[in-house]
């Protein structure tokens, strides 16, 4: 049986294979954050020949003090819809579907990128950056709800196939998630259930804004992998909540280790994380992390560590990885 060929018929979100390309930080877009033709024909390339079932599209600010760096991607305002109806209708023209992340980068941008001082769950330093960002109040919470339901309407109108709450690599929705950067003593501090308090609001918020048939995607930094950080355990209990929240796939990926676990080398590295989440709910789940060969991919899925296979930088380096690959799958079988 080749398994990347097999297509995912559960859910909401259809796809033809098991293959999808993760977000990728392209820096192309216009200063404003707007897309241009650099950016589409970055996308024109990947996407070329339909041999990827997904594409997501590369983390996107929802406002401007969100924003993580240089030339990002917006959907900050409702004046970048029109441009990013050209980016989905290219994808869909090449036979993919393609969603959209949606992110706030907390501590982990800077004054000189924003023009604001950084804001974070707590005022303690960011593992990743080292800066001490502002606490968040009460207000400020509801108002990051807010630019994410705002966003991820955007998003919808753009004519995206669906939305992905960005919440892994030490990002916002990612520090309130980790002990590391969240010690606040309200509800949205403490224990696991407290820390994803805000991802409950914004997944609900959401949810009542662009309705119940459109899809719903959350990147879930599962574990930190560092002394203090959160951890698998807490991963499962956030997984299970997030589905029961209305969450119609889990994308599963690192937390303040970014893409990679120090020391670790193998294709899949995260699949301890993915098997784990995977056994725990009934959505699909995606795996990314370090995978280049088709074999290895297809091992991943016979195995049942995860249900779709996400594959970045080898995509990013050779343009022609799915083509290769796919071919690859169907002459094993």
């Amino acid at each position: 049986m080749a398994y990347l060929l097999k297509a995912l018929d559960q859910g909401k979100l259809k796809l033809k294979n098991r293959l999808i390309l993760p977000p990728l930080a392209t820096s192309k877009s216009e200063v404003d954050g707007k897309i241009n033709e650099d950016v589409l024909a970055f996308y024109e390339e990947k996407t070329k020949g339909g041999y990827l079932s997904l594409v997501i599209i590369e983390h996107s600010y929802i406002s401007k003090r969100g924003m993580a760096s240089a030339r990002q991607v917006s959907i900050a305002k409702d004046s970048v819809v029109e441009e990013l109806k050209r980016l989905s209708h290219l994808i869909h023209k090449n036979g993919s579907k393609t969603v959209m992340q949606i992110n706030h980068a907390g501590s982990a941008t800077n004054r000189s990128i924003t023009g604001f001082d950084q804001v974070g769950p707590s005022a303690v330093a960011n593992p990743r950056v080292g800066e001490i960002p502002l606490e968040l109040d009460k207000k400020g919470i509801q108002e990051i709800v807010n630019e994410f339901t705002a966003a991820a309407l955007r998003v919808k109108k753009a004519g995206f196939d669906g939305v992905e709450l960005h919440s892994a690599h030490g990002y916002l929705l990612n520090q309130f998630y980790s002990p590391l950067s969240n010690i606040r003593t309200d509800e949205y501090g403490g224990d696991i259930y407290g820390r994803i308090k805000i991802h409950l609001d914004i997944i609900h918020s959401v949810r009542l804004a662009v309705g119940e048939s459109f899809p719903i995607l959350l990147r879930l930094g599962a574990s930190d992998y560092m002394a203090g950080g959160s951890t698998i355990e807490d991963a499962i209990i956030a997984a299970k909540a997030f589905e029961q929240a209305g969450v119609d796939m889990l994308d599963i990926s690192g937390g303040f280790c970014g893409y990679k676990i120090p020391g670790r080398t193998e294709q899949g590295y995260f699949s301890e994380c993915s098997q784990a989440i995977k056994s725990a709910v009934e959505i699909p789940v995606i795996l990314t992390g370090g995978i280049t060969e088709a074999k290895a991919a297809e091992q991943l899925l016979k195995d049942e560590k995860t249900d779709l296979i996400g594959v970045g930088r080898a995509i990013l380096l050779d343009s022609n990885w799915a083509e290769n690959a796919m071919k690859k799958v169907m002459s094993m079988n």
